[in-house]
């Protein structure tokens, strides 16, 4: 059994996306990039910097130290939900399905670990990175950022629209039990010590949800009560398997004081303590175990599932791209990532551009920021789109010349993936010209409003729609993209010779992008909007 207690949309599920060819921009794979890889630093991602996971000790749902960590939850609520997997018919796996009240509920899955995971995966999970997929990364994240192996990430996993059957061994269940439940997700009774042993590295067993099993600590450096299965709860390290061995060991589940529940034992010694001999004596070879067996067990889905290759970070990769309208000029805004680089061995950066008129342009960049990644093992040089190197500045542009792709010098190397360059799409965009009409705040704390939104959109193009995109999620708890057609203008509004207007009135304050058909390909902006922001003047003014 699982026990790192401490305690431890409906766009969600793609086709498959190859990484062998893989060039940018590539939706999904460029989000499970910036997921997988964009974790501290400059663009840091959310799981990473709300939750402070570069300290491996923190625990977001309790001051002070109560024994708890975010890794061990996070890990322990991935095991979980993959433990329901039936490797014969294909059913269950790593879907997210233990959000669900019904799963989570069940006596298996005791503990509040699983709610506080899917708190913060809510604040993750968007149209292209899923709860499932998001759930993996917060699992690869946390065992890595606290001194674990790189582990292969792939995405794809779609979520569930419902729970799964039963399937997480308790420990109060005998020996034979605990094999056939691990035999049903597809690891072998050597592979079941293993994957316990790697899992049992973080966390411990808590009084509140588990009274037969350990007592009260009564401690103030443990204030939940957490009995720990080793004596470094919240690093990766093979003390687990080491104090095991050695007989030192106050894992709960090896020398608790209930017999009956010291699943643990069973499994460690099912066969003589060879496998965790060989985990104790190397600690290399114990890293590389779980690396493989954390991997086999991210990637246990749902027959019918297909994931992607292993998502490795691209060498040049730009985030945040977006085009804006402003009157008689066009802002570019956003920046560009250089992998295992620093902002001293980038040097001067170059980014150059092909235009709509032939020419090309150039300009160089600032530098926006560091990032890191794997718990600084990688470094990434962040520059933004104007010699500031601000994330909030934007290159001013003709729209009539606009950009067609752009190409970067970098210590004196083109990069301009293979000769094709990084294609952008100015076809159309926001425009400054949307307003805002009027909002209100009711006595309750509810807030109306409704605006204008524009969209510029290039002349001449083959543009066959334009609609807003707001994500939701259905009745069965999955993500969904609802879109809002904009309506095609009777009479051109002219924005400036090379761009017209395409508009709509709303009332709605959701976030949006912009999505559009374009040569019968789609498109969808990356910036989040609402008629509420800043960006909507008051109309008329």
């Amino acid at each position: 059994m699982f026990f790192s207690l401490a305690t431890s949309t409906l766009l969600v599920g793609y086709a498959s996306a190859s990484q062998a060819q893989r060039l940018w921009p590539s939706p999904q794979l460029d989000a499970l990039d910036a997921a997988r890889f964009d974790q501290s630093g400059f663009n840091g991602n959310f799981l990473m910097v709300f939750t402070g996971l570069d300290r491996c000790d923190n625990f977001l749902f309790g001051g002070g130290s109560t024994g708890r960590s975010n890794a061990a939850d996070w890990i322990r609520t991935a095991y979980h939900d993959m433990a329901t997997h039936n490797v014969t018919d294909g059913t269950g796996g790593l879907d997210a399905s233990i959000r669900f009240t019904a799963e989570k509920s069940r006596p298996e899955n005791a503990g509040d670990g699983f709610n506080n995971t899917f708190q913060v995966l809510s604040s993750v999970a968007n149209r292209y990175v899923g709860f499932a997929d998001s759930l993996a990364v917060a699992a690869v994240l946390a065992i890595e950022n606290c001194g674990g192996p790189e582990i292969a990430f792939r995405g794809g996993r779609i979520d569930a629209g419902e729970p799964n059957a039963p399937g997480v061994p308790q420990p109060q269940e005998d020996l034979e039990t605990h094999i056939a439940a691990f035999a049903r997700q597809g690891f072998t009774p050597t592979e079941m010590i293993g994957l316990v042993a790697c899992g049992h590295t973080f966390g411990g067993v808590q009084y509140t949800f588990f009274p037969d099993i350990v007592d009260e600590l009564n401690d103030p450096g443990d204030t939940e009560d957490v009995a720990h299965f080793d004596s470094t709860s919240v690093n990766f390290d093979n003390n687990v398997a080491k104090e095991y061995i050695s007989g030192s060991t106050q894992n709960p589940l090896v020398v608790g004081f209930n017999d009956t529940t010291n699943s643990d034992k069973r499994i460690f010694g099912s066969d003589g303590n060879v496998t965790m001999n060989s985990l104790a004596s190397s600690p290399s070879l114990y890293a590389s175990t779980c690396a493989d067996l954390f991997a086999r067990m991210l990637d246990t889905v749902p027959h019918g599932v297909q994931l992607t290759d292993v998502i490795t970070p691209l060498p040049v990769k730009l985030a945040n791209v977006e085009f804006t309208m402003a009157n008689d000029t066009m802002m570019l805004g956003g920046q560009v990532r250089f992998w295992n680089h620093t902002e001293e061995s980038a040097g001067t950066v170059q980014m150059l551009w092909d235009d709509h008129l032939g020419a090309i342009g150039n300009t160089t960049l600032g530098f926006a920021g560091a990032g890191s990644a794997t718990g600084g093992k990688y470094t990434s040089a962040w520059y933004g789109f104007d010699p500031t190197g601000s994330p909030f500045a934007s290159l001013s542009l003709d729209p009539a010349a606009g950009i067609q792709r752009l190409r970067f010098v970098i210590d004196g190397k083109l990069e301009d993936q293979g000769g094709v360059g990084f294609a952008v799409q100015d076809a159309y965009m926001f425009s400054e010209s949307s307003c805002l009409y009027n909002s209100s705040v009711s006595p309750e704390g509810d807030v109306t409003a409704s605006g204008r939104v524009d969209i510029a959109v290039r002349n001449g193009v083959n543009l066959t729609r334009v609609y807003l995109e707001t994500v939701t999620q259905d009745g069965e708890g999955r993500i969904v993209i609802v879109e809002i057609d904009i309506p095609r203008p009777e009479q051109r509004i002219a924005v400036n010779s090379a761009y017209s207007l395409w508009n709509l009135n709303t009332t709605s304050v959701d976030e949006f992008t912009i999505g559009a058909e374009i040569d019968g390909q789609t498109y969808s902006t990356t910036q989040l909007r609402s008629v509420l922001d800043s960006d909507f003047l008051p109309c008329g003014a």
